[in-house]
């Protein structure tokens, strides 16, 4: 398995891993919104970058993270946004080999964090999170906005 940043030839393959995140946390997210990430994912003036776990040619993961600035440190956090791998593969290492290329970039970047948030109810993927990051104690609060 190779963990690497993911190309414009990726589309077609990244989708369904897109879509199948969208499935599991039951959302749908506009198509106009979709083609605009994978354009934001591109660029490298944007702050917005996609990761894709590939085997043998195909893609069986994908991890969308996001560097933005912190009152707190001098160095950016890393928003790691979205972590997806094809159920059959869960717990064979692809979710952590993921969030370590995240690692490694933040850390290449001199960044200060890596954080996310994940549903209460995804109790598979906590058993990786407690062995690989700290649990901060906050609870998230959010206002929609248009």
């Amino acid at each position: 398995m190779q963990i690497r940043p993911a190309q414009d030839t990726d589309f077609a393959q990244w989708l369904p891993l897109w879509q199948g995140y969208q499935t599991f946390y039951k959302t749908a997210i506009p198509e106009s919104v979709t083609a605009l990430t994978w354009q934001r994912f591109l660029d490298p003036a944007e702050p917005m970058h996609c990761a894709v776990a590939e085997e043998g040619g195909a893609l069986v993961g994908m991890v969308h993270f996001i560097y933005h600035r912190s009152c707190w440190t001098a160095g950016d956090y890393v928003y790691l946004q979205d972590l997806f791998t094809l159920p059959n593969l869960r717990g064979k290492g692809v979710g952590r080999a993921l969030i370590e290329h995240v690692y490694a970039s933040a850390a290449h970047e001199a960044a200060a964090r890596v954080w996310w948030l994940t549903h209460e109810s995804n109790l598979d993927a906590m058993q990786l999170y407690d062995r690989i990051a700290d649990k901060s104690g906050f609870v998230q609060y959010r206002k929609l906005i248009g």
